[in-house]
C-alpha cells in the first residue's frame, strides 16, 4: 500500500478527470487545504488562467483569526470567493475538491461559496 502523497494525488487525479469529462468548458472551483490554512482558487483550464482567488491568508481574515485553520475561516473563504467571482461575473462553476473528502473545512468553504450565490 501506498504512502498518504500517492494515494491523496490518485484520488485528486480520479476527480479531475471526472470533471473534465463531464464538465466541458465550465469555470472549476478547486480548494487547497494545509494544516493552517485553506486556499480557493476559480480556473479557467481553456485559457490556463486564474480568475479569482481567496485564502485565509488574506488580511481581513488572518488579523481576526489566530487560527485560520478551523471551519469558521473556511466559511469566511468560501463567502470572499464568491464575492470576488460575482464582481467578475461567474456565477456557474464546477468544484474541484482534489483528493480531500467533501466533509469539514472543504464542506464549509463550498457551502459558503453557494451561500454567496455561486452555483454548482
Amino acid at each position: 500500500m501506498g504512502n498518504f502523497t500517492s494515494l491523496h494525488e490518485r484520488r485528486k487525479q480520479r476527480n479531475r478527470t471526472s470533471l473534465k469529462k463531464n464538465s466541458k468548458g465550465m469555470l472549476r472551483l478547486t480548494v487547497f487545504r494545509s494544516s493552517k490554512h485553506i486556499y480557493g482558487q476559480i480556473i479557467d483550464d481553456d485559457k490556463g488562467t486564474t480568475m479569482a482567488s481567496a485564502s485565509s491568508l488574506d488580511l481581513t481574515i488572518k488579523g481576526k483569526y489566530k487560527n485560520c485553520g478551523s471551519k469558521e475561516v473556511a466559511t469566511l473563504v468560501g463567502t470572499l470567493i464568491a464575492e470576488k467571482a460575482k464582481i467578475k461575473g461567474i456565477t456557474k462553476v464546477v468544484f474541484d475538491r482534489g483528493g480531500y473528502i467533501y466533509h469539514g473545512r472543504v464542506k464549509n468553504l463550498a457551502d459558503a461559496a453557494r451561500d454567496g450565490g455561486l452555483i454548482f
